[in-house]
Parts: C-alpha cells; structure tokens; sequence
C-alpha cells in the first residue's frame, strides 16, 4: 500500500525538476566553491547564480542573502545576531512561534536578556497594536512569523514591519511556511531578517536562507570560515543552493495553481469530515485568515481526558495515512502542542488534534480515503473511551 501523505507542513517530496538541476553537483561539478582552480570557480558561479535568483524572486539584493543549513539555523542567526549587535537585552515574540525561535530566545536568558511573549488571539494572529504597546527602548528584535506552521494563520508582518520600522526595531519573520505558497517581497513587506526553507517546498532538506537587509544590525552566529563573506562559516552545500533556487522559482511560478488545488482538498476535507463526523470535530486556528495547505483539527469526546492522540496518529498509519499532531520538530512528545495552548484550546482537544497539511502531489481520491476511514478510527476509539 502507498502511503497517502498529508504531512507537506514538516516537509516535501523533492521535485524532481529540482532534482534533476541538482545532480550535476554531486557528481561532475563536485568542486569546494572556495577553491581558486576551475572546478571551484565553476561552483562558484552556481552559488552567486542561484543567490541572484533567489534574491530577485523575494524582492532583495544578493548581497542580502546567505545561505544556511535550514530555517532552524536562520532563525539561530537573526535572533543572536541581532542581540549580539544591538547589545539590547529584550526580544519580542509570541508564546506560539516555532521552536527554532523560542528555544534560541529563551538560551538568551542566561545573558539577561527579556522575553517578552505577546498573546495571539484565538486564530493564532497577533495585531499591529500589540506589537506597538510592546515595543521599549531597550527591545532589540521582533520575531514573529508570516503563517503559523501548525495552524496556517497569516499575520499581518506588513503592518507589523511599519510598526517596528517607526519605532527603528528590526522585524525578523520565519516565513518557512509562506515564501513559495503565498506571495512574499522583502521591500513591500518592509522585513529586516527572513528565514526560508527548501524541503518546505519540493526542494532538498539542510539548505535555507537568511535574509540580512542591508544596514541591519547583525553580527555572524556561525563562525569558522571566510564563506558567504563571512557571515556564515562552513563549506557551501553547492547541491542544496541550486536546489533551493530551482524550487523556489517552480513554487513562485506555479503558486495561483498549487493554492487553487490545495483549497479545493481543504475544502473536500472539511465537507467530508463534517458529513461523517459532525458535531465531534473542530476546526483549530483560522477559518478564513489562513494558507490553504494547513488544516488542524479538534476530536471532542464527552470524556475529560479526550481522544489519545497518539493512538490516533497509529492507527491512521495503520491505514496508510500520514498526518501530524503538530511540528515535527516536536513529534514523540506526550504533551500537547504549545501553539494549540497558546490560542486557548482546551488540552484534551489539544491532545486529540492532528495537523492535515496538503501538497501539489495530494488527490481529491486521497482525501475521500482518508475521511473514511478516519470515521471508522473515531468511532472504535470513542467507543473504547466510554
């Protein structure tokens, strides 16, 4: 049996035009791109080349792109290099982020530095105000993301940019899950640091940007080398950059087609789900303010312990259906997801929530497979709970 895979928000499968531009690099054109004979300067060129694009596609200049091993690392970098530039000792953020950017915040503790956790509301979005009210003369960076990885929420980071701009903070976003689905631009948005990742969209793992505006106060997080112009140190993955820019410039193109399709399945999913449910399901997170690809939801039992969660997530396995309950970076803990917390989710619904996350590759046939038997599942384990 092949799996139906609806977990596209942890990662993708490579596409293999990205692929295909990818193979020359491992095998032929295997040059360290610091070396000064020809094949070096060979994977040179593919670098500065796939940074001019990638740079053209989000609105930047090249010299404002460096690449890292992913979205956990830029997020790293933006976060400590901005506090280590600004010697400020606040950072503004919300109790709902990714892990990549709580994690290193809070690491930050330890050299007196302020969290400062805004609440979302009961979609996940924090508002402009919020931020503005939040903003002191000692805040060194705002970190919040363009749409929540778990939820799909979109914030206003427009707004919220304007807002830091006036107030000379700079604005980081993890757009991880945005850049490549929704439109994104740099200089409209008015960003100061963004992170991308390439397995979000049809492209390798262990390859991702930093966007560093020009100007911005930062100072390098990984040190050890003269790569990137020194602001990242590490020998180049040549295969990762070209892969990333060629999935970037398929995702951008394609992106009307892929939000099209991905709404139709969401709203297949809904219909489904609804029709065999019913009363017993939730939808967690936006209705309506929210990417397409991203559906979470809430099983309600009459017990106050819920549905195990866990045991879900098996048993869908079981029947060749691969969902989450919420990141990966995450799965195998017990506790329920802090960003269905965050918004006020009560924790046994938060328990018995999983992420449904579509892709380019998904069918309308997956998605009436997987309500099915999802039916059938709720039913065995609501009857076990009573």
């Amino acid at each position: 049996m092949v799996p139906i895979y609806f977990d596209n928000a942890s990662t993708t499968r490579i596409d293999e035009r990205v692929l295909e531009k990818m193979i020359p690099y491992f095998s032929k054109e295997f040059g360290n791109a610091n070396s000064a004979h020809q094949l070096g300067r060979n994977t040179k060129v593919a670098i500065e080349d796939a940074r001019e694009l990638i740079a053209s596609l989000i609105g930047a200049e090249p010299s404002e792109i460096i690449f890292t091993s992913g979205g956990t690392e830029s997020d790293n970098a933006a976060i400590k290099g901005v506090v280590a530039a600004t010697r400020k000792k606040e950072i503004i953020t919300s109790n709902i982020e990714h892990h990549a950017v709580i994690h290193p915040a809070e690491s930050l503790k330890m050299q007196g530095v302020r969290i400062n956790y805004l609440q979302p509301d009961k979609t996940g979005m924090i508002a402009p105000g919020q931020v503005a009210d939040a903003i002191t003369d000692d805040t060194a960076i705002v970190s919040l993301m363009h749409v929540n990885n778990e939820l799909g929420t979109i914030n206003p980071i427009r707004e919220i940019a304007e807002v830091c701009r006036e107030r000379k903070v700079p604005f980081h976003s993890d757009t991880v899950q945005s850049v490549g689905k929704i439109p994104v631009n740099v200089k409209e948005y008015g960003l100061d640091l963004l992170s991308i990742s390439a397995h979000k969209i049809y492209g390798p793992k262990g390859i991702g940007v930093l966007y560093v505006r020009n100007g911005t106060p930062w100072l390098p997080w990984l040190q050890g080398g003269s790569q990137e112009r020194r602001r990242r140190g590490g020998t180049t993955n040549v295969p990762g950059v070209v892969g990333l820019a060629e999935a970037m410039k398929i995702a951008i193109a394609e992106m009307d087609d892929n939000l099209d399709h991905c709404r139709r399945l969401r709203e297949l999913t809904l219909e489904q789900i609804q029709t065999k449910v019913g009363y017993r399901v939730s939808v967690n997170g936006p209705l309506t303010n929210g990417v397409p690809n991203i559906l979470n939801l809430g099983f309600i039992t009459d017990s106050s312990h819920g549905l195990d969660g866990e045991m879900l997530l098996l048993n869908l396995d079981i029947e060749g259906v691969c969902v989450s309950n919420g990141s990966a970076c995450t799965s195998g803990a017990m506790e329920p997801s802090h960003v269905l917390l965050g918004i006020g989710i009560p924790e046994p619904v938060a328990k018995s929530s999983i992420r449904i996350s579509f892709g380019k590759y998904n069918t309308e046939e997956e998605v009436i497979y997987f309500a099915g038997k999802l039916e059938k599942i709720l039913q065995r384990m609501m009857a076990a709970a009573y």
